[in-house]
């Protein structure tokens, strides 16, 4: 096996991918919409709420850390919770469901007008789509970041984006691309002293 022919095959895979989704110019109707919604979110006092399963998580987790903490310039911190406690996480799995982990949490800490980002590369986590509907009881926003069909996700979005992709890394791959582009753009809107 040629390793650098492999590797270039897999870079390319992955450039080809991201042509795919930059020609659907749906995606970038979207992430403009979502950007200008976090900035509402944002500026009405209210909360972004993040989920998602292995990769995912991650991907969420990096979105919440990149908002409460920093992105690309020092300003002031961006109300945003990724749902991944651990003791919260194995007690609700152990007590409750492991399908539960992330209701049990918005429905103690949503409150109308706040934000879910939704996250599943396959649109049918249980745990993923039992959140955006536990969300919308509490007349919060869902966004989701899928990939495949859309699964079962897609019907409890307000929007969303399906990331092209055969495979979870290259959708993961779309979805980390949209995450670091919706934070430069609150940032943008928010604070165009930086920019």
């Amino acid at each position: 096996m040629d390793i650098q022919y492999s590797i270039r095959n897999s870079l390319i895979d992955a450039q080809n991918t991201l042509n795919d989704f930059i020609n659907n110019t749906d995606n970038v109707t979207v992430i403009s919409e979502i950007a200008s919604l976090l900035q509402e979110v944002f500026t009405q006092n209210r909360k972004v709420f993040t989920c998602g399963n292995g990769g995912s998580m991650c991907d969420a987790m990096h979105f919440a850390e990149e908002c409460t903490g920093r992105f690309r310039h020092n300003r002031c911190p961006l109300p945003v919770i990724a749902l991944s406690d651990v003791a919260h996480i194995t007690c609700t799995a152990n007590d409750y469901d492991f399908a539960d982990i992330f209701v049990r949490p918005i429905l103690a800490l949503g409150t109308p007008g706040d934000l879910l980002i939704a996250i599943s590369t396959s649109g049918n986590s249980e745990n993923v789509v039992r959140a955006a509907e536990a969300a919308k009881s509490r007349q919060m926003y869902v966004f989701g970041l899928i990939g495949q069909d859309g699964g079962q996700l897609k019907a409890h979005c307000d929007k969303y984006i399906i990331a092209p992709g055969d495979t979870a890394d290259r959708t993961q791959e779309i979805h980390i691309k949209v995450l670091h582009i919706l934070i430069e753009h609150v940032e943008r809107l928010m604070f165009p002293e930086n920019y």
